[in-house]
């Protein structure tokens, strides 16, 4: 692809007008410039800067070009919870291409499916994991066996290739109902998210965010960009320390953070486990956003006891991959529970529209059960490889 005529359009415009077409490297880049000394994300006891992951990721970049990536070209990625991930995951969206990101806990049966299916010619990942990957597959880039060549690349930001329309990640669904499916999602798609719910939360420079959730579920999605976007400061959250409630409660004091995205479940786990904490610890969070599973209100009891519903506000968004995460915002107060309502969706992202329609997808009236359809700018560009489901 010629770069040139992103290149020209991309001078012209001011990267953070939500109006326009940016890229996520484009935001990120512009953030980049206006706290390069901000710490961008933490692991333990490692960090990097702003300016610090932005050069690696060119770095990985330039690497990665140099290997034909480019735009709609995918990689997959195959890689623990680490800055390194976090690094591939800008670096392939630099380079121009979409990654894939596979859970290290998939069956080597839906490993071998999505290598297949995507035909990522190029797979990120350590040493310690080339072992599970198929000896006949993609060219294999391991991170620290390779990073020597790596870091010769130049530091600087490459030049853009990419159109907002391009993909930015191809997360697959379960397959709970069939095959699973690639979705593909441009970076247009993740922008206005952002832009769009940025009037509700103010987001910035001072925000916490845990990546809590795997690179494979698409709430990472929100939490990676919610944070890098706007000169948060990311802390990747362990696998162990994940599945570990009590534990996951003393990092959310000791990092100070600020905003939680949470399933339903998990966060359950964690009222149960600051219930019975032996010290009690002082949280610093102004938003819990739930999100992936049905919110059951009289769950949030104990809650709302000890916190109020003020600080943090506990925010319900409903919403799937194939609408980019979230389509819906409401923020639940104490009334909700008394009044014994059910799990409420609140109001559409404004660029999105909401539909109740029966199985002939025709509108309901109000009061009837019907299903959900959305419409707008979150929808995703369709499924991999599989036109006829895109289309209906």
């Amino acid at each position: 692809m010629n770069p040139e005529p992103f290149l020209a359009e991309k001078k012209a415009r001011n990267p953070m007008d939500h109006r326009s077409k940016a890229s996520i490297p484009e935001l990120f880049e512009a953030q980049v410039h206006r706290t390069p000394n901000n710490r961008a994300v933490s692991c333990g006891d490692e960090h990097l800067t702003y300016r610090e992951l932005n050069e690696k990721a060119n770095q990985l970049a330039h690497y990665l070009r140099e290997r034909k990536i480019g735009p709609e070209i995918p990689v997959a990625l195959y890689l623990d919870r680490s800055l390194e991930m976090v690094i591939a995951i800008l670096g392939v969206l630099k380079a121009g291409g979409p990654y894939v990101p596979i859970d290290l806990a998939y069956p080597k049966d839906r490993l071998g499916f999505m290598l297949e299916d995507s035909e990522a010619p190029v797979i990120i990942t350590h040493s310690k994991l080339r072992d599970s990957l198929p000896s006949n597959g993609p060219t294999i880039v391991c991170l620290d066996q390779d990073w020597d060549a790596i870091e010769k690349e130049s530091k600087d930001n490459p030049a853009p290739v990419l159109s907002a329309e391009n993909a930015a990640y191809i997360i697959f669904t379960s397959g709970s109902t069939g095959k699973p499916k690639g979705v593909l999602v441009t970076h247009h798609n993740v922008v206005r998210l952002l832009k769009k719910t940025e009037h509700w939360y103010g987001f910035n420079d001072r925000d916490v965010w845990p990546l809590f959730h795997s690179y494979a579920f698409d709430v990472s999605v929100f939490e990676l960009w919610g944070c890098l976007f706007y000169g948060g400061r990311l802390v990747i959250v362990p696998y162990l320390i994940s599945r570990s409630p009590h534990d996951f409660y003393e990092l959310l004091a000791r990092e100070k953070v600020t905003v939680l995205n949470q399933t339903p479940s998990a966060f359950r786990q964690l009222i149960w486990a600051e219930e019975t904490a032996p010290v009690k610890r002082e949280l610093n969070i102004r938003y819990v956003v739930c999100a992936g599973e049905n919110l059951e209100l009289q769950s949030l009891k104990p809650w709302f006891a000890r916190h109020g519903d003020q600080k943090p506000s506990i925010v319900n968004m409903y919403g799937i991959t194939e609408i980019t995460v979230h389509a819906t915002f409401r923020i639940i107060r104490k009334e909700d529970l008394e009044n014994g309502m059910g799990s409420v969706f609140g109001v559409p992202i404004p660029d999105l529209q909401l539909y109740l329609v029966d199985e002939d997808l025709r509108p309901v009236p109000a009061g009837t059960p019907g299903e959900i359809c959305v419409g707008g700018e979150g929808v995703a560009r369709g499924y991999l490889k599989r036109p006829e489901l895109t289309a209906k």
